[in-house]
């Protein structure tokens, strides 16, 4: 595996995908999707609000940043309309962030290249930082609840030939630079009962790629409300077999009655912990923060956690974004000098010094 994470501090701030899109950037894209506005427009309106996003992570201190996800509507379309053997038969939309409603009616095509281009949308944002970057993209089991299966008479058939797609896809970005891919599941948690399905998927996606590995499940967070509720002890022990190096989970908004199920079960992997609550624009405070890594730290080493908000920040304003980042970073930095004994650096005078009087 990638040795991304040797090279970073101990207890490393990460996002988990999203950023916030701005009202003013919401009308132009649902523009766009009402014919009133040119690909290449919206392709530079990306561009500007990636590096924006960018830009935000690296003023709050945060060691591996992503894009934000800013080209993407919501998280499925992006990919099932570049997938071949999709077919969309109405794409404008009333607004950019509805689902388009897509359907297979023949099996996907076997294919080596990677039809999506993700491995460009990673290239532009390496371009930009000088960061590590987490790309993420929306796993196949989550890609498949969105798509009317008239072509598979078993729907795990579905599951595992997008997840054939995205193998591809992932070989792509690791040859491009990728060092850390995120796989997320989102709707894994409706459907406990397809846990084995959806970690045999994951296994065909991150076969012969390799980076570092990490698989994000949530419970939702369209509009910024859980779609479901529930505990993590459904991953298990399925997802002791997934080829992955991380465990990205919330913890945040359900409390961490969950962590115990983690150790019960034996895993011995990093945990990505949700410590920040995306579906609630009230900003933690720093000592909050550490609190919660604190009680993480009884079951979790110190060495096997990476710090993140429960999901994407996706539903917050971009000042709450902010300052909930910011609590983070902060949080994190006061248990990395507990636990090492240095002093916490001051990102307004990072040498420590004493200002001058």
């Amino acid at each position: 595996m990638s040795d991304l994470m040797s090279g970073l501090p101990l207890l490393p701030t990460s996002v988990v995908g999203s950023y916030p899109v701005p009202e003013w950037m919401e009308r132009l894209k649902t523009d766009y999707y009402r014919g009133r506005m040119s690909y290449a427009q919206l392709r530079d309106l990306h561009d500007m609000a990636i590096k924006a996003a960018l830009r935000d992570q690296e003023l709050a201190g945060i060691d591996i940043v992503s894009d934000g996800e800013l080209r993407r509507d919501n998280d499925i379309d992006y990919f099932l309309a570049r997938m071949p053997g999709i077919d969309i038969p109405q794409t404008s939309k009333d607004f950019y962030f509805d689902y388009y409603d897509a359907r297979v009616t023949e099996r996907l095509p076997v294919t080596d290249t990677a039809p999506l281009m993700l491995a460009d949308d990673f290239s532009f944002t390496a371009e930009q930082t000088s960061d590590p970057v987490k790309f993420s993209f929306t796993g196949p089991f989550s890609l498949s609840r969105r798509v009317r299966n008239e072509a598979y008479d078993d729907p795990a058939e579905l599951v595992l030939a997008i997840a054939r797609v995205l193998n591809a896809e992932a070989r792509a970005l690791a040859a491009r630079g990728a060092r850390l891919l995120q796989i997320d599941e989102p709707f894994l948690a409706g459907y406990p009962g397809e846990v084995e399905t959806a970690i045999k998927a994951v296994n065909i996606v991150t076969e012969g790629v390799d980076v570092t590995w990490a698989l994000h499940v949530c419970y939702g967070n369209r509009y910024a409300r859980p779609s479901w509720e529930g505990h993590y002890d459904f991953l298990f022990p399925a997802v002791l077999d997934a080829e992955v190096d991380q465990l990205v989970l919330e913890f945040a908004r359900k409390g961490y009655a969950d962590l115990p199920v983690i150790d019960k079960f034996g895993w011995d992997r990093t945990i990505g912990l949700g410590v920040i609550d995306v579906k609630s624009s009230d900003v933690e405070t720093p000592e909050a923060v550490a609190a919660r890594i604190r009680s993480a730290l009884g079951l979790v080493p110190a060495e096997r956690l990476v710090i993140n908000p429960d999901c994407g920040l996706r539903n917050v304003s971009a000042p709450v974004a902010r300052a909930k980042l910011a609590a983070m970073v902060a949080g994190a930095a006061a248990v990395r000098s507990e636990l090492t004994g240095a002093r916490p650096l001051n990102p307004l005078n990072p040498s420590h010094e004493e200002p001058a009087q």
